[in-house]
């Protein structure tokens, strides 16, 4: 029979006496566990209790699930960290087709820190108000703090608080852009930008680009052509191919926007990556220039906190733009946000994501070497050249068939298609023993000749 603990449920209870049993090696890797009936007649609970409890200790990686076969203890990885995160099942997509940051550990004790401490303070300074629209002062002025360390000096009035990168670009460029204006950027670029093409109703033209991004020369021919009205670029770690604007090609952007006017919109959500000090081109460009951040792809996936600074005589279009879409930013996630800035908590994960990254990447280069057609190593994705012997659609195609899911060119291009693509991303729960084996089939996959026929395509 199972045990009793006051306050405890039944699947909460099984489930910790699973993963005592598993960590403490009474139950040994590989061993198959009882039916969910014959436990739960065994210990005098309901099948379901058992079924709760058996799916929770699988989501956090001590049991799986195998289909007409049962339910066994998994093999577990060493390291504590790599333990948190969990390998991939057999059978099961490794997803390597969304950015995402790293999640360790150290996010999920930060996590429940930050919830704990929340839960024992007195909230109703954030969790009443519903003005101002632009945020609270005080989550302002911790985006200050925040902003400074990326080269941004702006006074609060310039400061919104959005709900992640995605809304302060889209607040951004809805406040300069109206339908049929012509917009600039990479010619391979996030998508969020072309998906805003469609919804806003300008026309977006890609830019060609090199190592360090939007080529200078072609901005200022575009600009001369006339009809342009902004431009949005991902200066740093672009998204998809982990490009990184140096000094100069920063001021000679701001310096080409500032001769005809055309506002810059400058989407600097991976700048929190980097190390070395780099110039921002909206602080070269107050008048014209927005820059947008957030700590989704730096500090934790699901802190959903943006930072957008406007110039100076923008700040109420802006706010009247953010209160017809949402109101104002979400404040809990923000005070979060703010009390990680006032404490080091953010600075700290930022470090993790910064070691994470540089270990994926140099999974990749070990594994990928002579495939890759562009990344850097503080980046979560990198950029894959096509071998001359698959189109882009087959290759897809044939990484998906081996469970492996990655991301075409398509959805990124926003000027004229070139040589194509597959972009694989790197973060999340994916442990480096499993990213190792994805990426080797990977490879493996890149390296085979493509059948002579789709078997997809044949009824």
């Amino acid at each position: 029979m199972l045990p009793r603990r006051k306050g405890v449920t039944k699947h909460k209870l099984l489930t910790d006496l699973i993963i005592a049993d598993v960590e403490a090696e009474v139950l040994a890797p590989g061993t198959r566990m009882p039916t969910h009936r014959d436990l739960a007649h065994d210990l005098k609970v309901s099948v379901q209790t058992v079924s709760i409890s058996y799916k929770e200790a699988e989501r956090r990686g001590y049991l799986r699930g195998e289909v007409g076969r049962g339910t066994f203890v998994r093999d577990r990885v060493t390291e504590r960290a790599e333990r948190f995160m969990l390998d991939r099942e057999p059978g099961q997509t490794a997803d390597l087709s969304i950015i995402r940051a790293v999640y360790t550990e150290a996010h999920e004790r930060a996590s429940r820190q930050v919830m704990t401490r929340l839960g024992e303070g007195d909230n109703s300074a954030f969790m009443r108000p519903c003005r101002p629209i632009a945020g609270l002062d005080r989550h302002r002025a911790a985006a200050q703090v925040w902003l400074r360390r990326l080269g941004v000096e702006a006074d609060r009035e310039r400061i919104l608080i959005t709900n992640g990168a995605a809304h302060g670009l889209f607040l951004a460029v809805a406040s300069v852009v109206h339908p049929g204006d012509i917009v600039l950027t990479e010619s391979l670029t996030d998508h969020g930008i072309i998906g805003l093409a469609s919804v806003l109703g300008f026309t977006l033209r890609g830019l060609p680009a090199d190592a360090e991004g939007v080529l200078p020369e072609a901005f200022e021919a575009a600009c001369a052509a006339g009809g342009v009205k902004a431009l949005v670029l991902i200066p740093t770690l672009g998204n998809p191919t982990s490009h990184v604007a140096g000094a100069g090609r920063r001021q000679a952007i701001a310096a080409i926007a500032a001769r005809y006017g055309i506002f810059v919109v400058e989407d600097e959500v991976y700048k929190p990556m980097l190390e070395e000090p780099m110039p921002s081109i909206t602080q070269l460009l107050p008048d014209l220039g927005f820059f947008v951040t957030s700590f989704t792809k730096s500090v934790m996936t699901g802190l959903r906190v943006g930072y957008l600074v406007v110039p100076p005589t923008h700040g109420i279009r802006v706010a009247s733009i953010l209160r017809v879409t949402s109101w104002s930013a979400t404040n809990l996630p923000a005070e979060i946000a703010s009390l990680w800035i006032e404490d080091g908590t953010a600075e700290a994960l930022l470090r993790v994501q910064r070691q994470e990254a540089q270990a994926r990447q140099a999974i990749v280069a070990r594994t990928l070497g002579p495939h890759i057609a562009s990344t850097h190593p503080l980046s979560h994705c990198a950029w894959l050249k096509v071998p001359p012997h698959w189109t882009e659609e087959g290759l897809v195609r044939a990484l998906s068939q081996r469970g492996i899911a990655v991301t075409p060119s398509d959805p990124f291009i926003a000027g004229e298609a070139g040589a194509g693509g597959i972009r694989i991303c790197l973060g999340g729960r994916l442990s480096h023993a499993a990213l190792t084996e994805t990426l080797a089939a990977l490879r493996t996959t890149f390296e085979q000749l493509p059948p002579v026929f789709d078997a997809q395509l044949i009824a």
